[in-house]
């Protein structure tokens, strides 16, 4: 019984060892991620991926997507996207959802991309719950439903975090003359 009781002492301790290395391992890769040294950051951010790192997933996305310290491949990136998505990762959820829309990497499925959509709103991230606006606006994977769309407006561009760029973007999308836009400001009482 002792026997049994050091060695899975042993193993919390390596798996507790392990993910501070995962951690440590994505840190300095998005240091570099963001420095632009993506060339540096790429095979830290990877082998962090690769040993289920839910962030690193979604950046080793970012960099197979804009071809950053690596050859674009978006086949590439919507496979990590998906990996992160699943750990419930609210921008690796809109991610995939953006590329189900736009069919990059995979192919366009408005639902799938709806489904996304809701999952990372429903996470309080601002570009899902305006993208998730603007499906219920136009009908896009889902039935259109004009109060739906309001209330994902309302509280994308409240949102304390990225809100008041949203609401930036539309005023001045509107300004230029963006009809979807214009729409939406005056949805909003904005």
């Amino acid at each position: 019984m002792k026997k049994i009781l050091i060695m899975l002492f042993a193993l919390t301790v390596c798996m507790a060892v392990g993910a501070q290395n995962v951690d440590k391992l994505y840190k300095e890769g998005k240091a570099l991620y963001d420095a632009k040294k993506y060339t540096e950051a790429f095979p830290k951010l990877k082998t962090a991926a690769e040993k289920g790192h839910k962030k690193a997933q979604y950046r080793l996305g970012r960099c197979y997507d804009k071809g950053r310290g690596t050859a674009k491949n978006t086949a590439l990136a919507f496979q990590w996207y998906s990996k992160s998505a699943a750990q419930d990762y609210a921008k690796a959820q809109y991610r995939v959802a953006k590329c189900y829309k736009d069919g990059e990497g995979v192919l366009k499925d408005r639902k799938k991309a709806f489904e996304y959509f809701t999952k990372s709103a429903n996470q309080d991230y601002a570009e899902a719950q305006y993208s998730l606006g603007k499906c219920y606006m136009k009908g896009k994977g889902t039935q259109a439903d004009q109060k739906k769309a309001v209330y994902w407006f309302k509280k994308a561009v409240s949102n304390a975090d990225g809100g008041s760029e949203i609401l930036a973007e539309l005023r001045a999308d509107a300004a230029n003359g963006d009809e979807d836009a214009k729409a939406i400001l005056k949805m909003i009482g904005k």
